[in-house]
């Protein structure tokens, strides 16, 4: 016998006991108690599916306008100058470690997020009834402002509103702390601009108390935003009714390029005495998106114990935060704290949000004055020029937005909206014929 044949006979009696071991272990033996009727498999998140698409997609001339982010007019990422700057700054700093920052962040940092968005003279801010904390970027801003709401909020049952169409995260994050949540409309099809009628009479017909949740600049999916006189009205009719506002400001500075003027509407209903709430993000403006960097302001009202009542919403917050993130992460606050609070870095970050700003307004006029040009009507893409910031709702239907991205390769999501970011020189002109062919052929 040889030596092989000796050693594969040794080897049979534990291959047998390994089997047997295995039946033992499988009889009346279930695997798993999250069977599929109980965990279902999650659909694909839309966005990230169109993202992934695209890039397995070899055609030469495809064209990205489904993703929220800035590209250069070489259609690359733009790190802003300042940023680099910074950056450069951080790495000759002796002192910097990565130690934990408090559970309510870096301080520098949220103190100049503040003033960024209230204004450096603001009342609140003066008056010390502001409570601020660092979250991961806007989303996280927008869940914890959520999970306290969803806490504390003293109205039975709570109802928060967000706008038809809003961003489509929202939806998930208010249902993820068991927050009801209810939509007003904002967007006409007809006029492809604000509803503004529907807008205020929903407001006003919705339960006293509710919670409005209002994009304080740069409408997300839309780029429809009131007018000033609109948002008095607005504040005039959640006054009337004992609501309480949360603004999600995403686009400070990126929308039109002026910090100020983005802020105004916040600012507006903080100097109406309003007592809201903030979810403030520097993904865009700053151009941190994987840093994920946000912060978190509650604003109460006016009022001998301002100061006692912000401490206790603050200690609760904080609470909140710990179970949740137990600290924010380091650098991206540090990045935007240097630029905030060093008076040349922030002029030199002005100076990078004209440029993106004004390269996307560029975009709008060249693929509005495309489709004019394409079919011959004067005034009939019009609201793109109207619309204002990162996105365009250009009115294509699911069956449109599908049919331009099947045969063009050009992506953009089902809505039809469109990221203008993803517009250059070199594609705008090929873009235009796409959505002008997709319109004649589905008339």
């Amino acid at each position: 016998m040889s030596p092989n044949s000796t050693s594969s006979q040794a080897n049979k009696p534990l291959t047998r006991l390994s089997n047997i071991k295995g039946h033992i272990n499988m009889e009346g033996c279930n695997p798993t108690v999250f069977h599929d009727d109980i965990v279902p498999l999650a659909p694909e998140d839309p966005l990230f599916g169109l993202m992934a698409a695209y890039k397995k997609d070899d055609f030469d001339k495809k064209v990205d306008l489904g993703i929220g982010a800035y590209r250069d007019n070489n259609a690359q990422p733009w790190v802003l100058p300042v940023v680099k700057k910074a950056e450069e700054l951080l790495r000759k700093d002796p002192k910097l470690n990565h130690e934990y920052l408090p559970i309510a962040g870096l301080a520098d940092f949220t103190v100049a997020a503040q003033k960024l968005i209230l204004g450096a003279d603001s009342p609140a801010i003066k008056d010390k009834r502001v409570v601020s904390l660092q979250t991961i970027s806007g989303t996280g801003a927008v869940h914890l402002g959520g999970l306290f709401l969803a806490h504390f909020y003293p109205r039975n049952p709570k109802q928060l509103y967000f706008s038809s169409p809003t961003w489509a995260n929202h939806n998930q994050i208010f249902s993820n702390v068991k927050l009801p949540t209810k939509s007003y409309p904002y967007f006409s099809p007809l006029t492809k601009g604000l509803d503004f009628d529907g807008m205020r009479s929903t407001i006003e017909k919705a339960p006293e108390g509710s919670i409005i949740l209002l994009h304080a600049c740069a409408h997300n999916p839309t780029g429809v935003d009131p007018t000033r006189d609109q948002w008095k009205e607005i504040a005039k009719v959640i006054r009337a009714r004992n609501h309480f506002p949360f603004f999600d400001c995403a686009y400070q500075g990126f929308a039109s390029g002026d910090l100020e003027n983005d802020a105004w509407a916040v600012r507006y209903f903080v100097s109406e005495g309003f007592e809201l709430c903030i979810a403030q993000s520097f993904a865009k403006n700053f151009g941190l998106y994987a840093e994920r960097t946000g912060v978190f302001h509650f604003v109460t009202g006016a009022g001998p114990d301002a100061q006692r009542t912000i401490a206790r919403i603050g200690s609760q917050l904080t609470l909140l935060q710990r179970s949740e993130i137990s600290n924010p992460p380091a650098y991206g606050a540090r990045v935007a704290s240097l630029v905030l609070n060093d008076p040349e870095l922030f002029k030199e970050w002005q100076a990078n949000l004209r440029t993106m700003a004004g390269r996307i307004i560029d975009m709008r006029k060249a693929l509005r004055s495309k489709l004019e040009e394409l079919n011959g009507k004067e005034g009939s893409w019009k609201h793109i020029t109207d619309q204002i910031g990162m996105f365009s709702f250009t009115g294509l239907t699911e069956k449109q937005a599908v049919k331009v991205k099947d045969d063009a390769h050009v992506y953009m999501t089902k809505n039809g909206r469109i990221s203008m970011a993803g517009l250059n020189t070199g594609n705008v002109d090929y873009t235009a014929k796409a959505i002008d062919k997709v319109v004649r052929d589905t008339e």
